[in-house]
């Protein structure tokens, strides 16, 4: 029989009339019903055919935005809430800023980069402009904040998204942006459960693996669940993420075979997240189209595992047909017993009435002004606090040769190196061309720029090297290596031939890396004496370097990690 009383404990607070509200529905809905709930979808468009699916034949519980125009995903939005039964949740990868659903949404962070201000204040700032402009649009649910701790400066697919290697910024951060997005009625999701950050391989490829001591997690990424789930943190996002000390010490002489991803570890689940660290309110899966949740176990049983473990909400599909029937088949077959169904529907239907959205609906409210949005989303508040940020942010990791401040006088002849992710790396920065905007930014400032291009000898047939010497007065290497799904790893690969684009010349002409996305890169190049941290290239951080590097302004932001990866070379 379902629990109704802890709808009425954190992060709840139920009053009786919304208690009343999440029983009635519960009480009148079918199997099948229950059955959608349990799915969050995603969508990329506002095509009408797609969502009318979602809401009728599968009468599902929520949908993901992808980031689209603003009357876009108003458009969705309206679509989805108008003809849902049971109001909908609406997520984002809210982890910067509302930019995560909407593309003319304000980008504060990433997370490093607000953390890189040596305090919380911008996390919170991040918080609140992601629920506005999230909320503006009609969102209610944020994907965020990533609680996750650098641990393993090699992990491919975290890097900046993270906050720090210091628990306690991370949990001051996380604190931060959890009470500041909920204040704007956005509940969030503080991930990847049990901690990414400390294997150097990816979940969405993997099963990866969080291998810390059980004491070793208590005092780092225990605290920081701690911390944001007495901050009223709504929902919790389970990684497919192993944690073998823990499954080993709640479930003594488990077999190395059988410990799972945290997605399907009832231990983890129940024994470590509800019991031990006292978490009441909704869990939901990460995307269940990883490799990682796919690989331990047969899909068609795990499907219906990730319930029966103890999430309550499962996000995504490989095939929709496919994934559905599966879940019912597990209702069926008993994998889900109807007492499970009923508690994750129940806390499913008790977010939703934890954020209003029957009273909402019942007021139409639930759909967005676009009007109004388009006052919230961009705003010039949102975009001072953005620029403020940039400001405090930027690091200077090393300065050994005294180049900064700049001076145009002394080193006005320029070879600029880009260092970019490769394949979609455009598309990942945002569609930016790193190359021109760094070189029109160098030459609005009296530079002579000339981009570098391999030469097609071999050895021995290559240029001389005392030319470049003649050539010129500083060597600028500018990276915009992002982090994205489906790569194991982040690391600089020199052209050819030969590693032609390799610092050689440092030792007689000035040279400077700045960093636009990955911090790690004195790893690749670690006798560089002058290195910079911006930590995500976009006009206000582009505009914060060149204001800092020139001397027209401080450097103010301080390393959330160790840039210098823990080897002696790269601090020469």
């Amino acid at each position: 029989m379902a629990d109704y009383n802890l709808l009425k404990k954190r992060p709840f607070y139920l009053t009786e009339e919304s208690v009343k509200w999440v029983k009635d529905t519960l009480e009148d809905m079918t199997t099948e019903e229950k059955i959608g709930q349990l799915f969050c979808l995603i969508s990329y468009s506002s095509e009408e055919e797609v969502l009318k699916s979602f809401v009728t034949k599968y009468k599902i519980g929520g949908c993901m935005g992808r980031p689209m125009p603003l009357e876009e995903t108003c458009k969705t939005v309206t679509y989805l809430q108008k003809n849902s039964k049971i109001p909908l949740l609406i997520a984002a990868n809210f982890e910067a800023g509302g930019d995560g659903l909407i593309k003319e949404g304000t980008n504060i962070g990433p997370n490093m980069q607000t953390a890189a201000a040596g305090t919380s204040e911008f996390a919170g700032k991040m918080g609140y402009v992601c629920g506005r402009e999230g909320t503006a649009a009609g969102a209610n649910w944020a994907f965020a904040p990533v609680i996750d701790i650098d641990k393993n400066f090699r992990n491919p697919i975290m890097a900046t998204r993270l906050f720090s290697s210091d628990p306690d910024l991370v949990k001051e951060c996380g604190v931060a942006y959890t009470k500041a997005c909920q204040e704007q009625g956005m509940a969030v999701s503080i991930k990847h459960f049990p901690g990414d950050g400390v294997d150097e391989r990816d979940q969405h490829l993997v099963t990866s693996i969080n291998s810390l001591s059980c004491e070793e997690w208590d005092a780092s990424f225990g605290e920081v669940y701690k911390a944001c789930i007495e901050a009223d943190a709504m929902t919790v996002m389970v990684g497919h993420i192993m944690q073998p000390a823990y499954s080993r010490r709640l479930c003594p002489g488990i077999k190395d075979e059988d410990i799972m991803p945290a997605t399907l570890a009832p231990e983890l689940i129940n024994g470590l997240l509800r019991e031990k660290l006292d978490f009441n309110g909704m869990i939901v899966t990460d995307a269940t189209t990883m490799a990682g949740m796919c690989i331990p176990m047969s899909r068609r049983k795990a499907v219906p595992y990730t319930i029966a473990a103890g999430c309550d909400m499962f996000l995504f599909t490989r095939n929709l047909d496919e994934d559905y029937e599966s879940m019912k088949a597990g209702v069926e077959d008993g994998t889900i017993t109807m007492e499970r169904l009923d508690e994750a529907v129940l806390r499913i239907l008790g977010l939703k009435a934890a954020l209003k959205l029957p009273e909402k609906q019942a007021k139409s409210t639930l759909i967005p002004d676009l009007e109004k949005a388009r006052q919230i989303v961009g705003c010039k508040e949102h975009k001072d606090m953005e620029l403020d940020c940039a400001d405090h942010a930027v690091t200077l990791v090393k300065n050994k040769q005294g180049l900064i401040p700049l001076k145009v006088e002394n080193y006005r002849r320029v070879l600029l190196y880009p260092i970019v992710s490769g394949e979609n790396a455009l598309g990942y920065a945002g569609g930016e061309d790193i190359t021109e905007i760094m070189k029109a930014a160098l030459e609005k400032e009296g530079f002579a720029v000339d981009v570098f291009k391999a030469s097609e000898g071999l050895e021995g047939q290559t240029s001389k090297y005392q030319d470049m010497l003649d050539k010129y007065d500083l060597l600028m290497y500018v990276g915009n290596m992002i982090t994205k799904s489906n790569q194991t790893v982040v690391r600089i690969e020199w052209a050819q031939p030969m590693g032609a684009n390799c610092p050689i010349y440092q030792a007689d002409i000035p040279t400077m890396f700045i960093s636009f996305a990955n911090p790690y890169h004195l790893i690749d190049a670690p006798r560089i004496r002058t290195y910079i941290n911006a930590y995500k290239f976009k006009q206000a951080n582009v505009d914060a370097v060149m204001d800092k590097i020139l001397g027209r302004s401080e450097f103010k932001g301080k390393d959330p990690v160790d840039s210098f990866c823990g080897m002696w070379d790269t601090r020469l």
